[in-house]
């Protein structure tokens, strides 16, 4: 395999930048798909006293009886699981849609539970929205990587998580109260997550179907070569054609007694030779939610309003948050193929070990009237959610696309989507108990999750930057003969 001082002149020409249809291909699967995650995950903040308050005259109008604090706050976690319950059923949905629909009209079947939860209410809306998301934060990793060339795989694969940012700084600004966040509006804020919906509907039709998944799944070489064109500019990279036959020639002698290309989740966790690199992705999604980035985004309306913020002025400022995401997700898309994978996890988990323990103190020092400690804590939380979003929040959607074969991947992202959506219930349900219970204290939890991830993927990640899956696997092998299966419970 030619490395790449040695690789021919053509094939140097042939590496192309940037094509208009790879950028409007990344930009209507994204807008459709994980920016609906983001803008979801932000929107449902701004009316939560609106919604509360709704419910509480619903049930009192239909009751002759009001709630008390117990059962609305009952209620209201159970808006707030619907949506991480209706992302685990995506996650485990998206393997299968993604193998017999292919990925392009998954994510386009996957609008109609945005559509019908558009004229929903609540409970059920939260819940298909759900759907959607975990359906699309499955998808849209494994489309972007399997339909961008090596040298910009995770350029177009991190485009998912600069999205993701985007639809929570967007659904922040929408939030306001000068915009739809106001409290006879709030239906139509929820309802506004439509409009995506409808914009991928009526565009992604007209971009081409993971090249990958042509070939090796269909077996349709000629559509697979009019993919590949329409992506490259025209022209089929020789190379790259070269090493999908051969995955495609190595996986059809693997399947000839399973009569199937396809792995389940179960034969991938009963697969050894899988084992390294099942338990890496397992980790990576699962921290990426109990980092507690998500909580500190609750947490600081209360940072924000201690740091002497007036109440009406908090909203604004809270936009700055998702900015801060958006900002750094922007940066490390530029970072990602010259930095790589494995560097900017550990420097993005090292870098959130290191703020939580410093935001530890300023909430100790600040419960003890320290002048100055509430703008540290403020600081703190924007330099958190700028670590999350330099790595963790984009590197870990690449993971599966990446160190799985074409028969393994989509097994891989329902496994791994399983556990991401999991955690992130986990974390929403007990996350008020941790600060009830710790108080000042209560991340210190998630720095020992984040000096525990930056530990781990250290030790049993290989970078992949710029590697074929071959490539891939062979730096996991060595890994594993020198040690790298000191993890493995085994």
């Amino acid at each position: 395999m030619l490395s790449n001082k040695d690789e021919p002149e053509d094939e140097k020409a042939a590496k192309t930048t940037w094509t208009a249809t790879l950028v409007l291909t990344v930009f209507s699967a994204a807008i459709g798909g994980t920016f609906q995650y983001g803008y979801n995950l932000s929107i449902i903040n701004a009316p939560t006293s609106y919604i509360q308050k709704f419910i509480n005259e619903t049930y009192m109008e239909r009751w002759d009886t009001g709630l008390d604090t117990s059962q609305l706050t009952l209620l209201w976690t159970c808006i707030v699981s619907a949506f991480s319950l209706g992302g685990l059923f995506g996650a485990l949905l998206a393997g299968p849609m993604a193998v017999k629909l292919g990925r392009k009209k998954s994510l386009l079947l996957n609008n109609i539970f945005m559509l019908v939860a558009t004229v929903l209410m609540i409970i059920l809306a939260r819940f298909l929205v759900g759907v959607n998301s975990g359906v699309s934060m499955n998808v849209q990793p494994m489309y972007f990587g399997e339909s961008a060339p090596v040298h910009l795989r995770g350029a177009v694969a991190f485009s998912s998580a600069v999205f993701t940012a985007f639809g929570i700084f967007l659904g922040q600004v929408v939030g306001l109260t000068e915009i739809l966040g106001a409290q006879n509006l709030w239906p139509y804020l929820l309802a506004s997550n439509a409009i995506p919906a409808l914009i991928q509907v009526l565009t992604l039709p007209w971009f081409p179907e993971s090249p990958r998944y042509l070939l090796i799944d269909k077996g349709d070489r000629e559509s697979c070569e009019c993919a590949l064109a329409r992506l490259r500019g025209g022209e089929v990279p020789p190379s790259e054609m070269e090493e999908m036959l051969q995955e495609k020639e190595r996986l059809t002698s693997a399947a000839i007694n399973s009569h199937s290309t396809a792995k389940t989740p179960w034969a991938l966790f009963k697969d050894k030779d899988l084992r390294t690199q099942l338990r890496t992705v397992i980790a990576a999604s699962s921290a990426m939610m109990l980092c507690g980035n998500d909580s500190i985004y609750f947490y600081a309306y209360y940072i924000f309003l201690e740091a002497g913020i007036p109440l009406q002025k908090i909203q604004y400022v809270t936009i700055g948050t998702g900015a801060s995401e958006f900002l750094s997700s922007i940066l490390s898309n530029f970072l990602i193929e010259r930095v790589g994978r494995r560097y900017l996890l550990i420097g993005g988990y090292s870098l959130m070990s290191f703020w939580s323990f410093v935001f530890t103190i300023a909430l100790v020092l600040q419960s003890q009237g320290v002048a100055g400690m509430p703008y540290l804590s403020m600081a703190c939380v924007f330099a958190y959610i700028l670590s999350f979003g330099l790595g963790p929040a984009g590197v870990t959607g690449i993971l599966p696309a990446e160190i799985f074969d074409q028969a393994a991947r989509p097994a891989a992202y329902m496994i791994a989507g399983s556990f991401l959506w999991i955690c992130l219930l986990l974390v929403g349900m007990l996350f008020p108990f941790i600060v009830k219970t710790l108080g000042n204290y209560c991340f210190l939890p998630f720095m020992v999750v984040c000096v525990v991830s930056a530990l781990f993927l250290g030790f049993t990640l290989p970078e992949t930057k710029g590697k074929t899956l071959a490539e891939i696997t062979l730096e996991f092998d060595k890994k594993n003969s020198s040690g790298g299966n000191s993890f493995d419970g085994a």
